[in-house]
């Protein structure tokens, strides 16, 4: 769980990226919401369970702040914001990791697949 006082606390704590490259999605791939896709279509997602998130899924497995999807202007990462389930790249936990597509995100029991535009 993050300790910092939920998603606004996490916003506040980074900066503008500028523009990004238009269509990158994430699918759910296990879970309840499986075979939902959403855009990432900005700078920083907040995907959990708390009112806040951007990708708001309520599942008990989940943060309120879980992770965030993100374009840090050269690519697109993946950051866990102190969840207690921790956060999982292709099976390998770390605290932020860049993306690529066809990569697999793992937050609790929610499993993400990841399609991304070339950004070079």
């Amino acid at each position: 769980m993050n300790k910092g006082g939920g998603v606004a606390a996490v916003v506040e704590q980074r900066e503008l990226a500028g523009p990004v490259p238009s269509g990158a999605s994430v699918r759910v791939m296990r879970g309840f919401f499986e075979g939902l896709e959403l855009p990432v279509d900005r700078d920083w997602m907040v995907v959990g369970r708390g009112h806040g998130a951007d990708l708001l899924i309520t599942e008990p497995t989940i943060s309120r702040a879980h992770a965030a999807i993100g374009f840090d202007g050269e690519e697109f990462f993946v950051e866990d914001l102190g969840s207690t389930n921790g956060t999982a790249v292709n099976g390998k936990r770390k605290p932020r990791t860049a993306l690529n597509t066809g990569d697999e995100i793992q937050l609790g029991k929610l499993c993400l697949r990841v399609t991304l535009p070339s950004v070079r």
